[in-house]
Parts: structure tokens; sequence; C-alpha cells
């Protein structure tokens, strides 16, 4: 089963972590930044990791150091030690997904981002899935999951396919993905599109132009995009994408 993914991701610019400014006390990821992006209209991207006790947190690094100044890895604290884990350039601790649905409350769009937690985008995955979609039960309001992981998608599909889900996709360098060269080799094609049965990609805005890409297109696939900088890149990235995932700057709304 594939849900469509909704109309409203296809419209407000979508901020990338949420709308954070660390001059503005508003880390990514934060309570702040996506209370920043719901009164400015944004729709919102959010990452997802998983604490000690298996509850979703919206978090991006797998180390607590560059947003926290404390060494670690996230799995490794509780929830409620991560709620008290105050962020750099923050007012407060890492918030839980159930959290950011309260604040979010349906009123933008919410693209939730699943980090891989198999460490080489393999089969060992489950608990974070789980989480994400006992947090999201009775949710009301435009909300879709991604993961570069394919078989994070999979999971999703089969524990959730009335939500809507993608993949995240990029060039796949192993240099800078860290990954093995025939990981990267199998996934740059996106060849498990239609097995986990996404309804989106959300693409590495540099490499557009892939071949893939514009088939998915073709296809009437919708594509996003991350992530976007500049209103120079946005303009080039529309081309191709349907929408942008954006930071450092406020995205023009459409009309």
């Amino acid at each position: 089963m594939t849900s469509a993914l909704p109309a409203a991701f296809l419209q407000a610019p979508i901020a990338h972590r949420a709308l954070h400014d660390i001059s503005d006390n508003r880390p990514e990821n934060s309570r702040a930044a996506i209370r920043a992006a719901i009164q400015a209209g944004y729709g919102i991207e959010i990452d997802l990791q998983l604490t000690a006790d298996d509850r979703a947190v919206v978090f991006h690094d797998y180390d607590l150091a560059r947003l926290t100044g404390q060494s670690g890895p996230i799995r490794q604290v509780s929830s409620a030690e991560a709620s008290k884990l105050p962020l750099l350039f923050g007012d407060d601790g890492i918030p839980a997904l159930d959290e950011v649905l309260d604040i979010v409350a349906g009123q933008v769009p919410l693209l939730i981002e699943l980090k891989d937690q198999d460490g080489a985008m393999g089969p060992n995955v489950g608990p974070l899935e789980h989480d994400t979609v006992r947090a999201l039960q009775g949710y009301d309001g435009p909300v879709a999951l991604m993961s570069f992981n394919p078989n994070s998608v999979a999971e999703l599909a089969r524990i959730a396919p009335h939500l809507p889900r993608g993949i995240t996709t990029c060039a796949y360098e192993p240099k800078v993905e860290l990954l093995p060269q025939n990981v990267c080799d199998h996934l740059r094609g996106i060849p498990d599109f239609d097995r986990v049965g996404a309804s989106f990609i959300s693409h590495e805005a540099a490499d557009l132009a892939r071949p893939r890409v514009s088939e998915l297109k073709a296809q009437g696939v919708p594509i996003l995009c991350w992530t976007i900088r500049t209103p120079e890149q946005e303009a080039e990235a529309r081309k191709v994408a349907d929408n942008v995932t954006f930071e450092g700057y406020l995205a023009a709304h459409p009309g």
C-alpha cells in the first residue's frame, strides 16, 4: 500500500530542522525553532534519533557533542535525560517527538526523517520506527515520514501503511556518506522506491540532474530536495523539485 504525499507538502517551503537561528536562541530541531516555523507559516522538517529507553527524540546527530557540548552517543542517554540536556545556543533540552507533535498540532506540514539506526543502511531497524508510529497515533495534520535507509521505510510500510512515506536520497559518495562503496552503488539508483511503497523522494539538491530523479518525476512522483541555502539555489532547484527544504534565509511563500 502506498499512501500519497499530502498536497500541503508541495506548497509552503519546508524549514530544514525547523526555522533555526542560533543568533536568536533557536538551535536546530529545538522547540523554539519549531514554534518560529509555525509562526512564519513554513512546513517543518525534523530528525529523529533513539534514546536508551527506545524513545524517539528530535535530534539530528548520533553524538551529542556538536549540539549540546556533551560527548557520547544519544543512544546512551534516556529520554528524560535528553530532555534536561540543554541545547547549545538554546533555552531548553532535546525535545521528544511527542512534545513536538503537541506543539505543531497539525498547524503546518511536518516532514519527519528517521535517522538510520543500523549503521550501514541495513535491516537492523525497528525500535525507532515503532516509537514514531506510537507517537503519531491520533495525530491530526499533514505528516510524512522518510529515511535514507530503505529498510526503515519498509518497516514503516509494514506497521503503518496509512502514513505517507518516502526515501531521502543523495549522490552517495562513499567518502561523504562514510558508507562502503557497494552500499553507495546500490542506494544511488533509488532501487527500493516501489518495494517500500514510497510516494516521494527528498533528494540532495546538488544531484537533482540525476536521470533516476527525472525518471521518478516523469512518473508523477513528488520531488522534494535538501538543503537550499540561498534564493539563487532555490530558483535552480525548483527547475526540478516540487518543493525545497531550506535554511539560513527566509524562503518566499508561493504566490
